[in-house]
């Protein structure tokens, strides 16, 4: 159930949206160890968003996993950040990671909680 919420004040041509997803999944599923197919990706783009003062290109993500392994945060922020940088030019200075690891009965799935 690896999610990826990804919210950015970038706008994304709509054409470019998919290969960007697309590698945002393939990037977590790797991270993680965990196949593709349970990865969810969320990208809001063009969204009203300052920081630091000023609404140079800036995101905020979230990362939420069963199981996260919190010791390794920091290569995955290493990871998402080189993506924002590479594919939106978002410098990752100007990056926020929230990484969250729910409990199993509090994160819902196919009529039931994992």
């Amino acid at each position: 159930m690896p999610t990826l919420r990804l919210l950015t004040n970038v706008e994304i041509d709509p054409a470019s949206r998919p290969a960007l997803m697309a590698r945002a999944s393939r990037t977590v599923a790797k991270l993680l160890g965990k196949p593709e197919s349970y990865v969810m990706v969320i990208l809001e783009s063009g969204r009203d968003l300052l920081f630091g003062g000023t609404a140079d290109p800036a995101a905020y993500l979230e990362l939420k996993s069963l199981n996260l392994p919190e010791a390794r945060t920091p290569e995955f922020s290493r990871a998402l950040c080189t993506l924002l940088a590479d594919t939106l030019a978002i410098p990752p200075e100007r990056v926020y990671i929230e990484f969250a690891a729910p409990p199993r009965h509090l994160f819902g799935w196919n009529n039931a909680t994992f």
